[in-house]
């Protein structure tokens, strides 16, 4: 597996913005963001202009990520929002030739696109973090940023998750076992079904998370997933947050319910409880990194190392 390389200060850190656009402000907010950690944020001049779907049209978009990819002076791709449109530069992404380095590829959301691609495609592993516009708008607890920071310049190797909630028998029976993580946006995932990068589980842990997603579409996309094989062939299923998706008959969601009926589907051990996704935790997951997920007295605990080196 190639690894990414700790940060250091004054890394060149190339922004990008494949989904939705953001305000000129908060793009500022980003560089500040940046700066505030003694990293040089390198963000074109034009990544947003006015579009009726995207930060920008998708050639454009494509030209500033290929950039950021082919850069010999930067090891990092951080996103400055997700929205809908990374999965549009994929069929140009596939011609391009691997870059000899690996560099890290930080965002959620939209941007799993673009990790399924690079993990699957390339063999690199990715973090799924938060983006710049959330971190720039100081909407991640001190203590988060500092787990993350920690995480980015290495003075930790590893991410521990304490608290996961085994679903169904088969996770309550798990001693101990060795895997990987992949997966995201529960939605994005659905969209690469069908394509050349759909996204392949065989022997990881898929972890899934959304917003505003009624309890009816996350059964109709796990039921997807099931006769897709997904499910099938993975070693586990990790529920992330899901927010939002109140039913408009009841203003309450039925998640609960949802959860409890496919985990009593499914074959596989299922979890929750990851602290990711759209919710205010946004704790970093490391994607295509070896984890180990154990259980004792009710509860799983999973460390997955972050993928970084010196």
């Amino acid at each position: 597996m190639p690894h990414w390389k700790f940060f250091k200060e004054q890394d060149i850190i190339d922004v990008i913005a494949p989904g939705y656009a953001v305000k000129a402000d908060e793009v500022e907010k980003a560089r500040d963001f940046l700066l505030h950690w003694n990293l040089v944020p390198r963000i074109p001049k034009n990544i947003i202009k006015p579009h009726f779907l995207h930060a920008h049209d998708d050639e454009q978009r494509f030209d500033f990520l290929k950039a950021a990819l082919l850069s010999k002076d930067s090891r990092v791709i951080w996103s400055l929002r997700g929205g809908y449109g990374s999965n549009r530069l994929l069929p140009k992404l596939a011609k391009l030739k691997r870059p000899r380095e690996p560099k890290l590829l930080i965002g959620i959301s939209d941007v799993t696109s673009l990790h399924t691609f690079l993990i699957q495609e390339w063999g690199w592993s990715t973090l799924h973090a938060p983006l710049l516009d959330r971190l720039g708008k100081k909407l991640v607890s001190p203590r988060h940023e500092k787990e993350l920071h920690s995480i980015l310049f290495g003075q930790q190797t590893d991410v521990e998750f304490k608290k996961l909630k085994p679903l169904n028998m088969a996770a309550k029976s798990i001693r101990s076992m060795r895997s990987k993580i992949v997966g995201g946006n529960l939605t994005v995932l659905q969209s690469t079904l069908g394509t050349p990068w759909q996204i392949r589980t065989r022997g990881a842990l898929l972890f899934v998370e959304d917003l505003g997603e009624r309890g009816y579409r996350i059964d109709r996309m796990f039921e997807q997933f099931r006769q897709a094989g997904l499910f099938k062939s993975c070693a586990g299923l990790i529920l992330g947050d899901f927010i939002g998706g109140e039913e408009p008959a009841t203003g309450r969601n039925n998640f609960k319910k949802v959860f409890n009926r496919w985990s009593q589907d499914l074959e596989i051990p299922v979890f929750q409880g990851l602290e990711a996704g759209h919710a205010s935790i946004q704790r970093p997951v490391p994607f295509n990194t070896p984890c180990v997920l154990d259980v004792k007295d009710g509860r799983g605990r999973l460390i997955v190392k972050t993928g970084g080196v010196k």
